[in-house]
């Protein structure tokens, strides 16, 4: 596949951001994610957006409008200042480019792969040639069926997936003409550095993150799960069980995918180190959490991760203790607990013993992360032509899975990253086998 860039160009706040508003705090919260960034790919067929403009007319028109759009969500415009506390929202812009590709959007589409979706998304964007650092990069993409592809690229430590998903959502009505009186600058950019305020972390997460990743090659599949089958989990679940309050189907999958990890690493080749618990890590949105809660459209990284640690040789006849587990640790995610957790700055005293552990035990743990990004509105942004036929990610970090919706709303698709050994151990996994399809075509 080619890709080839037409234009590159930088799109500013269509007004200026006042002065008092020139510096946007971030909170520990923000510190604590990689600075890493990831992108979301939207896909839209030719034959919508051929019904309503041309795609010279379509550039501008996405264009005008993100830079509209920055008007409310300003630090993304700006860039993070060399403290790592704060932002400096200071207008320097987001990078917009357009790309055209000499493949059919079917042919993308067909079982896609994650490393041809990455070649949609804008490239070394830390060090473009137009700016450094951005908060925010887009490609637009267009295939010469007529197919589009949106990737919207975003450093991480400004904003989650939530904050993303309703910055598209946002960005996609003011490009449909929907008047943004209902969007508000206390919504969008919100200060939660008072009740989670940014600390000096002297390198802990780039040691705790390096320390987590593989050294070995990493395999990204996607798999998917259908309503039907997604049904028969949680059944299968809380089979024989009084709990009215089930599984949901995030849980549900969540759990499969765990299990199907714990057995892989369980079967690893003798000649590996085999660990002795799976440490797994769940990003738990907290803007309906808090008291009172926060706007649901936010930005910035207002998650806690919880963890449950399995024990590697523990046999598992089914699911339902794993998934009780889980349960339980999400549970207790809730305006109480997290301020206790982070009072006084203990959750930053918390993971810096973490890292002296893990210096002690060395291999004995194996972590994996589920994040899951279901629910939230990607599926919503209609720029004017109709909402996307599908939307993935790039996101890639090391032993990790990534749920968003299915086409459909009800389903569930995840990208999987393991080792090369993990992996071939993963898909041929009873569970996954009997759940899960292995990368249909959309």
């Amino acid at each position: 596949m080619e890709v080839r860039t037409i234009s590159t160009e930088i799109i500013k706040p269509s007004s200026p951001t006042p002065s008092h508003l020139r510096v946007h705090k971030l909170s520990v919260l923000d510190q604590l994610t990689p600075d890493i960034y990831f992108s979301i790919l939207l896909f839209y067929s030719g034959l919508a957006w051929k019904r309503t403009t041309k795609a010279l007319q379509l550039s501008d028109h996405l264009k005008k409008s993100l830079s509209e759009t920055l008007t409310h969500y300003y630090p993304f415009a700006g860039r993070v200042n060399d403290d790592d506390k704060s932002v400096n929202c200071d207008d320097s812009g987001a990078i917009f480019i357009e790309a055209q590709v000499t493949n059919k959007m079917s042919e993308i589409l067909k079982q896609p792969q994650m490393d041809t979706l990455a070649q949609l998304c804008p490239r070394n964007v830390s060090n473009n040639t137009l700016t450094s650092q951005p908060n925010l990069a887009v490609q637009v993409n267009y295939f010469y069926c007529g197919g589009v592809a949106i990737a919207v690229c975003f450093r991480h430590v400004v904003a989650d997936a939530s904050a993303v998903a309703n910055f598209i959502k946002n960005w996609a009505a003011i490009a449909r003409g929907v008047s943004d009186h209902h969007i508000t600058k206390n919504d969008i950019v919100f200060d939660c550095s008072s009740i989670f305020p940014p600390q000096e972390l002297s390198g802990l997460l780039k040691s705790l993150f390096e320390k987590h990743c593989s050294t070995k090659e990493i395999v990204r599949k996607r798999f998917t799960f259908d309503v039907a089958k997604i049904a028969a989990l949680r059944d299968k679940i809380n089979e024989g069980s009084c709990n009215l309050d089930g599984p949901t189907r995030f849980e549900a999958v969540s759990t499969l995918i765990l299990s199907a990890v714990i057995a892989a690493v369980k079967e690893r080749d003798q000649s590996s180190t085999c660990p002795k618990y799976l440490a797994a890590f769940i990003p738990v949105n907290l803007r309906k959490r808090m008291n009172p809660p926060f706007p649901e459209q936010c930005i910035g990284n207002i998650y806690q991760a919880t963890q449950i640690t399995w024990p590697i040789e523990k046999t598992m006849s089914d699911y339902k203790c794993l998934a009780a587990k889980l349960k339980e640790s999400i549970k207790m995610i809730n305006d109480n607990y997290v301020r206790k957790l982070h009072e006084g700055g203990g959750y930053a005293d918390l993971l810096r013993k973490e890292d002296n552990s893990i210096n002690l035990i060395g291999t004995e743990v194996q972590s994996f992360a589920v994040s899951g990004w279901c629910r939230f509105p990607f599926y919503e942004a209609d720029f004017g032509w109709g909402k996307p036929m599908w939307v993935s990610t790039t996101f890639r970090v090391d032993n990790n899975a990534i749920l968003l919706d299915a086409c459909d709303g009800q389903g569930i698709e995840a990208w999987v990253g393991l080792s090369k050994e993990d992996m071939e151990k993963f898909e041929q996994d009873p569970g996954i086998m009997t759940y899960a399809s292995l990368n249909p075509s959309i």
